[in-house]
């Protein structure tokens, strides 16, 4: 059965879940410095989240809001050996919930060229490609996508059409 829990960001796990995280981006990227713009923090993250699978943290993500309106995910991974169990859209999802009930309607989100399987999922999950934004722009690594909240008439989730 899985969880997914709020934790702190200073979390031992979730913190564990992050330093995984760098590691495996260091090896794609063959570098340490892949990351545009300031890293996120406890200061200013909103939300961090922690997938939990049998009393183990397999997978973490946070919020850090950008505007009244919205909010960009940030450090979206899962454990190698947990990838295409529904561990990821799990979080997604959850971390999109929270969006919502924060009042942030459009969720953004950076990832990179060396990630093709990321590309793959946000893609998959409704996610459309914007242009680079805030500290990204200028970066030849990073991709960046954006999924439209606002729940339609019918209930249902818009898409926003790309820019």
């Amino acid at each position: 059965m899985m969880l997914i829990e709020t934790r702190r960001w200073d979390d031992p796990e979730g913190a564990e879940l992050r330093r995984q995280q760098r590691v495996e981006l260091d090896a794609r990227y063959g570098s340490s410095d892949h990351e545009p713009g300031p890293p996120p923090s406890a200061a200013d993250t909103d939300v961090f989240l922690v997938a939990v699978s049998d009393g183990k943290a397999v997978g973490c993500g946070a919020l850090r809001q950008l505007d009244s309106g919205s909010a960009e995910i940030k450090r979206m991974y899962v454990v190698p050996q947990m990838r295409g169990t529904g561990v990821a859209t799990s979080l997604l999802r959850a971390l999109e919930a929270a969006a919502v009930e924060r009042g942030w309607h459009t969720v953004r989100l950076e990832t990179g060229t060396a990630q093709p399987d990321a590309l793959r999922f946000y893609r998959r999950e409704g996610y459309r490609e914007i242009p680079l934004f805030g500290n990204y722009i200028g970066s030849t690594l990073s991709v960046c996508f954006e999924r439209d909240l606002t729940p339609d008439r019918t209930g249902s989730r818009c898409e926003r059409s790309p820019r």
